[in-house]
């Protein structure tokens, strides 16, 4: 059985399409979805949309927290605060009221078991939204915030840089960004998980994508922060 986690598509619908395809190819049997879909983007509509078309478990990730209900102070600099709110009101306005009612209503961890392998699903960390755990966190801080119950493999997403590593006996996976990867490689990223009764075996997928089309789609909106996305989405880092 092949499972994969994506995330962190942050409205670039053009990306996730190109995940989709490759999904498809691979013969997956289930796809799982670790949130922030719409924000800082250029087709916030079309990527939740294609998201819901995959009916499939979808959990929140920040960003979608933030087109719900505006980003706080604290969660972000402060010198950002303001204009990261500009691009959540943008978000905003691309969506219909029943994409923000489903953005809020989302769930905020998954707990899977699959022949046999347990296994632990959230955005950030179990206990929030917003903490950053970075592929090098030493392993003590590494396990005391991602093993907070028992699973077998972890999955998380977030940090926009994917990773695969085993400590404690266990497996941690992040899944990398879809849409705005930040590993100063500008293809999507997903995760995938092959079960095969007890055992299992894991891998970060890369995917090319038409970068320059979705560049020519933030040049073509009004969107607040278009500059800084377009220099993010070229060089794939922050």
């Amino acid at each position: 059985m092949i499972i994969v986690f994506l995330a962190d598509i942050h409205g670039n619908a053009n990306a996730l399409e190109a995940v989709l395809k490759d999904i498809e190819e691979r013969n997956v049997d289930k796809v799982f979805v670790l949130g922030d879909i719409c924000y800082r983007g250029p087709e916030p509509q079309r990527s939740l949309d294609l998201v819901r078309e995959l009916n499939t478990e979808v959990i929140k990730g920040n960003a979608d927290e933030w087109v719900v209900r505006g980003v706080k102070q604290g969660e972000v600099p402060a010198q950002a605060l303001e204009l990261m709110n500009k691009e959540r009101d943008w978000t905003l306005s691309q969506l219909d009221t029943e994409s923000i009612d489903y953005l809020q209503s989302l769930p905020t961890e998954l707990n899977i078991e699959l022949e046999g392998v347990r296994i632990h699903a959230y955005h950030a960390t179990p206990q929030s939204l917003f903490d950053i755990v970075p592929p090098d966190e030493p392993e003590e801080s590494l396990i005391e915030s991602q093993m907070v119950q028992e699973a077998d493999i972890y999955v998380y997403a977030h940090i926009h840089k994917p990773y695969i590593r085993y400590t404690n006996g266990k497996c941690i996976i992040n899944t990398g960004s879809v849409g705005l990867p930040f590993d100063g490689l500008n293809k999507a990223s997903y995760a995938m998980v092959e079960l095969n009764g007890n055992n299992y075996q894991t891998a970060v997928i890369r995917v090319e994508y038409d970068v320059e089309k979705v560049i020519d789609q933030f040049s073509g909106t009004d969107y607040p922060n278009k500059e800084s996305m377009i220099k993010i989405l070229k060089n794939a880092q922050v």
